[in-house]
């Protein structure tokens, strides 16, 4: 089995957001890798990462950063393929200046950027790309949503078992 996903984040301290996608890609049995690799630190891996990733098989890269958040934006400047950022909280702007370096990529680069420590939302939107040409994976992602809608509509009864004075429903 090879991977069609790269899971990148800028070090292992942001794992605990970033393996939310991978039990998401366990989940819908997407095969992926991760692995962490620095912008600032490690940047020739990077690049050499990111050149050689599409040749490897991979469709789709997440790369979690915080603070100056450079990770996704050079890993989106080396290669062809789909890049979702995700910024990880942890400086003392809480986030933000990752959510801005990842939004705010000049034309031709675009990192698509989730919420903050939206590592499971990156694996969400990899899955729908993915989908867009794999009929058994668009099923059982089909299979998911519906599973969400489930959840509310049952949560949504139970709600209605809650008794308050003042409740009228």
């Amino acid at each position: 089995m090879k991977p069609i996903v790269s899971i990148i984040m800028g070090s292992t301290s942001d794992l605990p957001v970033m393996e939310k996608a991978a039990k998401f890609f366990d989940e819908m049995e997407v095969p992926f890798e991760i692995n962490a690799l620095s912008a600032h630190r490690t940047p020739d891996a990077v690049e050499a990462f990111a050149k050689g990733a599409k040749e490897r098989g991979i469709k789709v890269i997440i790369a979690g950063a915080g603070m100056a958040a450079a990770l996704p934006g050079v890993i989106a400047a080396s290669t062809t393929l789909p890049v979702i950022g995700v910024p990880v909280k942890g400086s003392v702007l809480d986030g933000m200046d990752a959510v801005y370096s990842m939004l705010q990529m000049p034309p031709g680069i675009p990192v698509a950027t989730v919420a903050i420590n939206g590592a499971l939302n990156a694996g969400i939107l990899a899955v729908q790309m993915l989908a867009l040409s794999d009929e058994a994976l668009a099923k059982k992602f089909a299979e998911y949503k519906e599973n969400l809608r489930n959840k509310i509509e049952k949560a949504n009864a139970d709600l209605k078992e809650v008794k308050f004075a003042y409740k009228c429903n």
